[in-house]
């Protein structure tokens, strides 16, 4: 028996899915049928081949980066000098405490004149939530 030929885009279908398995884990999982796969695939043919590749490309470099990001900085901690750390930490205490220091000096001649100005204008503007006594 003579095979009959298919059309030829329904060959370059079948390559397109040979090449693609990501396209019958589809259908077999039940998200599409052939012909819905098929019917996008002659609507969009290179374009949704190059989608397909990008989004594979991009999801094995993303992983490929976490890993490389990973692996840098367990090197990093691995040569890390903990005295020396430690001493960077104490150093970085010691300014930051004296930051606060001369930022609470100003803060707190500031403060009293404002306050005593804060304290003038409440008194002078009339209390709008005023209770009586019975």
């Amino acid at each position: 028996m003579a095979q009959k030929q298919l059309h030829p885009t329904v060959e370059r279908f079948k390559s397109y899915v040979k090449k693609n398995p990501s396209v019958l884990k589809e259908v077999r999982s039940g998200k599409k049928s052939m012909q819905q796969l098929y019917e996008e695939w002659y609507l969009l043919e290179d374009d949704e081949q190059d989608v397909r590749d990008q989004k594979s490309d991009s999801s094995k470099t993303t992983t490929e980066n976490k890993q490389d990001w990973i692996n840098q900085v367990m090197g990093t901690v691995k040569n890390m000098d903990v005295n020396q750390v430690q001493g960077y930490i104490t150093n970085m205490s010691q300014a930051l405490g004296a930051i606060q220091g001369v930022l609470s000096q100003f803060q707190g001649g500031a403060t009293s004149s404002k306050s005593s100005t804060k304290s003038n204008s409440i008194a002078q503007k009339p209390n709008p939530f005023a209770f009586k006594k019975d």
